[in-house]
């Protein structure tokens, strides 16, 4: 049995499992790739309608929309969007808190070229997105090993594919830890202020 549960604040989540980064989404972190199980299980009808990504990823549908306008992911096919398509939108929410736009669609586009075009790809978004979601989740003192770890199968496409993606992907995970720390911090924030 899947089960996957939409968290809209800390509180709420309290006694879950682990949090997917960028998203209002915890997985159960008990089963065998529970990241991998709930992504699989939240396409299981077929590509998301944009009111669904919004749910998913807290935003709202202007940012997608406007996301989409500026080419930093390819846009939906018949109002639908695809896995590839809501990894990208949650690789560029997770990282937007402590990188600028640019920064996020520079670093995408060193590894997966036109972002608004999947065919210059060198790996899968919705792939990616997993791998940052393994190694933000791997075990204490296992962060080092996490990346490696992830990128043990991944097939080069041309040559210096594979250190490209190992330079991106330290980035995503440095720069993801760098958000959750800045919003751990503003919580500490409003602490004080509720005083």
């Amino acid at each position: 049995m899947i089960v996957w549960y939409p968290v809209k604040n800390a509180k709420e989540a309290k006694g879950l499992h682990r949090e997917m980064p960028g998203c209002t989404l915890r997985y159960d972190d008990t089963l065998p790739q529970g990241a991998e199980t709930l992504m699989t299980a939240l396409f299981a009808g077929g590509p998301l309608m944009l009111s669904q990504v919004c749910h998913i990823s807290g935003l709202e549908p202007y940012v997608i929309q406007n996301w989409v306008a500026r080419g930093f992911l390819p846009p939906p096919v018949g109002k639908k969007y695809a896995r590839r398509q809501l990894c990208r939108i949650l690789l560029i929410h997770t990282l937007r808190g402590v990188l600028s736009l640019e920064r996020i669609v520079s670093l995408l586009s060193y590894v997966n070229g036109h972002l608004d075009d999947e065919s210059d790809d060198t790996v899968d978004d919705s792939q990616l997105y997993l791998w940052l979601v393994r190694c933000l989740h791997a075990p204490a003192g296992e962060e080092e090993k996490a990346l490696p770890a992830c990128l043990a199968e991944y097939e080069e496409p041309f040559p210096g594919a594979g250190r490209r993606l190992e330079q991106v992907l330290r980035i995503l995970v440095t720069a993801a830890r760098a958000a959750a720390l800045q919003e751990q911090a503003q919580a500490l924030i409003d602490a004080l202020d509720e005083r």
